[in-house]
């Protein structure tokens, strides 16, 4: 498996209310939503009296053929796909999970990660409760079915006050889809409309983690859904409540820095507007004496748009992309140095011969990657490399749905930035301020981002301790 020095996309979540191809829909918005999660993808459709699944390992475009669809015809749907963060990679962690239960049957799918699901866990196993994944968001199935209240809304509301830590959810019941934020509104989850068609009654009413997923399917963006809120579109239609009371705001910064797509709004605002943000505000506070700005494709090219626009740089496309490459290959018998790196990447010389580059990258995890980068370039002829990166050095683990390192393994937590620069071998070396990234992502404007992953404040008490000791603690 070809190994990646970045912070792995959490998951996408998408669900259609009243089409006559809800299935399709589903899976054109999964389809948008793929660069979240490629372990996984699934989809549970009602017709208004049952529900179909299918689940399975893979690309979404590969799970889902015509054939698969035609059995999952339905008019309401839910969809799902998956990098783990919580439970192994496997297919019976798969999403979305359907249930039996007295409450009737229900799909869920979930974006986030619960920090208490352990907890919790234990105490329902003890009290006889038998879970078939080692998923987090199967607690959420079981608080949903043990719950006394009677009412399906009502013992969502109730489950969802009993977790803490990210979630945007939606689920599935036969005649109904849920929508849910956590109260401090960790991770995006937005809602559309699509005008309803000739001879249809109502609209369809559809949900999102990004917006990219409505542009794809003609949907029109209206709201997100809020911290706290439970929305509930049935054939009544579209109801909302707060099952929780507001907390203090803490939404993903690293939505606008890697993981939403560029053609996404992102909690209010456009992540194509935070990133080229971020490249000009780094400009500002860590010019170079260089000739040419050349970003790591492609999380760096949109920030280093920006910085290159500031500072009057050139941008030059210095290095190529090979974007079929799969996730195993056959390595040559006599090693080739960096070979991973040179699978994905290719320097052109005649853009880098002689010319002092900045180097643009979006973070720096490990710096394993970043230093075999470094290394091609200055392979490729280039006299001087100044390292920059759009977002400040990441110290800490996230717990928030990122699948992130322990501490122990981020270099920024145990190195200067001194050292970062001597170990990944670049001329300079400058990450962006957290106070240039919160104004460069509006931080208050229309929320207020966590940036625990910078600073290692976490909003929530529920953390893992072993996991965020620094390297140095854990030798003694």
């Amino acid at each position: 498996m070809l190994a990646s020095d970045k912070f792995h996309d959490e998951c996408g979540v998408v669900a259609i209310y009243a089409h006559p191809e809800a299935e399709k829909l589903t899976y054109l918005g999964l389809h948008a939503l793929q660069h979240r999660g490629q372990e996984s993808a699934g989809i549970v459709s009602s017709n208004g009296m049952m529900l179909n699944v299918h689940r399975a390992m893979g690309l979404v475009a590969d799970i889902f053929t015509e054939d698969v669809l035609s059995r999952l015809r339905g008019t309401l749907a839910i969809g799902h796909t998956r990098y783990s963060t919580a439970g192994d990679s496997a297919l019976l962690n798969a999403q979305p999970i359907m249930v039996q239960s007295n409450k009737g049957v229900t799909a869920v799918a979930h974006n986030g990660n619960l920090v208490n699901a352990q907890e919790i866990r234990q105490r329902l196993e003890g009290q006889g409760s038998i879970f078939q994944t080692n998923s987090d968001t199967e607690v959420i199935v079981h608080l949903i079915a043990l719950s006394k209240e009677h009412t399906l809304p009502e013992a969502i509301a109730d489950a969802l006050r009993r977790v803490e830590g990210a979630f945007s959810l939606v689920m599935i019941s036969p005649d109904r889809v849920f929508a849910a934020r956590d109260p401090r509104g960790f991770r995006p989850l937005a809602m559309g409309r699509i005008p309803a068609l000739p001879g249809e009654k109502q609209d369809t009413v559809v949900f999102a983690s990004e917006t990219c997923a409505f542009d794809l399917i003609g949907a029109t963006f209206e709201r997100d859904v809020k911290p706290g809120e439970l929305v509930i579109v049935g054939p009544e239609g579209t109801t909302s409540r707060f099952y929780s009371p507001a907390a203090a705001q803490s939404s993903c910064i690293f939505e606008h820095v890697y993981f939403s797509r560029p053609d996404s709004i992102v909690f209010g605002r456009s992540v194509q507007e935070s990133r080229e943000g971020l490249g000009r505000q780094l400009a500002r506070e860590a010019p170079a004496e260089a000739d040419v700005v050349v970003p790591v494709p492609d999380s760096g090219v949109t920030a280093a748009i920006g910085y290159a626009a500031e500072s009057g740089l050139p941008l030059r496309f210095g290095l190529i992309r090979n974007h079929y490459v799969g996730r195993t290959f056959i390595e040559p018998r006599q090693t080739v140095r960096d070979f991973g790196v040179k699978l994905k990447l290719n320097p052109i010389r005649s853009l880098l011969e002689g010319k002092r580059v900045v180097l643009f990258d979006d973070s720096i995890v490990r710096g394993t990657t970043s230093r075999k980068i470094v290394r091609m370039i200055r392979g490729a002829g280039a006299k001087e490399v100044h390292m920059r990166v759009s977002c400040p050095p990441t110290i800490s683990p996230c717990f928030y749905g990122v699948d992130t390192p322990s501490k122990r393994e981020l270099i920024a937590a145990n190195k200067s930035v001194d050292e970062i620069r001597e170990f990944i071998g670049a001329d300079s070396l400058a990450y962006l301020s957290l106070e240039g990234l919160k104004r460069a992502c509006g931080d208050g404007e229309k929320t207020q981002y966590c940036s625990a992953c910078y600073t290692g404040q976490y909003p929530t008490n529920w953390v893992d301790v072993e996991a965020i000791q620094p390297a140095v603690l854990l030798k003694r």
